[in-house]
């Protein structure tokens, strides 16, 4: 897959062109995005996702601030898996959103893109203050020579409901509904950095995890499954998401103790992959009384590895 960071970067050829945020790329997107493939090879044409960065409601949208579930990098990864041919990630700003319709359909889609056909919602609203909708976009392509194919009501509201699921099973810790609707497990990328190592003192360390993007969705506070690839080998641990009240923590931090792996992880990027949500973050008495919840912890995340 290519990905070009402006849309004045594509190398302009004919091309099976769709536009979304694609928040998730889950089952609902892909459907969407096998559809650009298959008619891109039977028009031998380039199949385009065309996306913007930041998302248009932290531009547009005073004090809006965004959670998504994916962050951009993550996305190229999932899309790729797709197998889509360009992927366009185009700056959104305030002048970008000023484009009138026509603008967008003749500078962008047609002189720019080449567009031979566009698959897209029938609730697609475009140009300046989304004032054009898929009869305008209809309208253009019989001016301008491109075809139309609408997405159905059917299948957009699929998605809304799917990514609506999403965001409300990991608000929920049910990790497994998510995955179901994502078509892979919730994961986050973040760098291993240091803490306070209090883990080390009750015999569980923990790798403190920075996520810089600070738009990435992050699962309710509470412990969870999760496995890892680290320096090459596959990794299970217990990830703990929240504020640690048992040490009068402040600030929410990511911790994971990782099983039967004692390396040093400081300053590497690592990648975990959410698999199920053990149990609400809790206060205890004392450090030995929180041990021996880990301790519990532990078992359940080896029954989970030996049955799955």
């Amino acid at each position: 897959m290519n990905t070009y960071h402006s849309i004045y970067n594509y190398p302009k050829k004919k091309s099976i062109v769709t536009i979304g945020t694609f928040d998730g790329v889950h089952i609902g997107h892909k459907r969407i995005l096998e559809k650009i493939i298959i008619s891109a090879k039977e028009l031998n044409c380039e199949s385009v996702a065309l996306t913007f960065f930041p998302h248009p409601r932290m531009i547009l949208q005073e004090n809006s601030f965004v959670k998504l579930l994916n962050t951009m990098e993550e996305k190229i990864v999932l899309l790729q898996k797709i197998g889509i041919d360009n992927l366009i990630i185009h700056p959104f700003d305030k002048e970008f959103s000023q484009l009138t319709a026509e603008e967008f359909v003749k500078n962008i889609l047609v002189d720019q893109l080449q567009i031979q056909k566009i698959i897209i919602g029938y609730d697609h609203r475009f140009g300046r203050n989304r004032t054009a909708d898929i009869q305008d976009l209809i309208r253009f392509g019989k001016e301008y020579g491109f075809e139309v194919e609408q997405i159905s009501a059917q299948e957009i509201d699929d998605i809304a409901v799917s990514s609506t699921k999403i965001r409300t099973a990991l608000a929920d810790g049910t990790i497994a509904l998510a995955n179901e609707y994502l078509g892979y497990n919730y994961f986050f990328t973040g760098t291993v950095i240091k803490g306070k190592q209090l883990g080390r003192t009750i015999g569980f360390p923990t790798a403190n995890i920075h996520i810089e993007e600070d738009y990435k969705l992050i699962p309710k506070n509470g412990v969870y499954l999760v496995k890892s690839l680290l320096n090459g080998k596959l990794i299970y641990g217990m990830m703990n998401i929240g504020k640690r009240p048992t040490v009068d923590g402040e600030n929410q931090t990511i911790e994971v103790h990782f099983i039967d792996f004692d390396q040093n992880l400081y300053d590497q990027e690592i990648t975990m992959e959410v698999l199920d949500f053990i149990r609400d973050e809790q206060k205890f008495d004392s450090l030995e009384a929180l041990k021996n919840q880990i301790q519990k912890d532990k078992e359940q995340l080896l029954y989970y590895i030996s049955t799955n």
